[in-house]
């Protein structure tokens, strides 16, 4: 059974920087492109960054140029560098696969904040 676990998450200042990390365990990863998907409260789950298995990005235009999206696939990990992080940002920010299937459970998700 797949598992992700989401981590790095926090409290930061506007203008600040953050590294969320995903540990997934099975083979999904390493067959899978895999995405970041943020959570804000009141709103849908949105797909904000996601990396293909040969390592080609996307991004939504609200994180484009500020947020990097990365994979380690010897370490089963997924990363999301963000920078100039803005108010916006907060919410709760989940990986999973890209496009996301519906037999892979969401894990917890780390909590974002950005303080104005």
């Amino acid at each position: 059974q797949v598992q992700l676990v989401e981590s790095g998450g926090g409290l930061v200042q506007a203008g600040g920087s953050l590294r969320l990390s995903c540990a997934a365990s099975g083979v999904i990863f390493r067959i899978s492109g895999m995405g970041w998907y943020r959570q804000a409260p009141g709103k849908q789950r949105e797909l904000v960054a996601g990396i293909t298995l040969n390592g080609n990005t996307d991004y939504a235009d609200s994180v484009k140029g500020r947020f990097t999206i990365s994979r380690d696939h010897a370490a089963n990990t997924l990363y999301l560098q963000m920078n100039s992080v803005k108010p916006e940002d907060t919410g709760a920010y989940y990986c999973n696969t890209m496009p996301q299937r519906a037999s892979i459970r969401w894990g917890q998700g780390t909590q974002v904040t950005v303080s104005s």
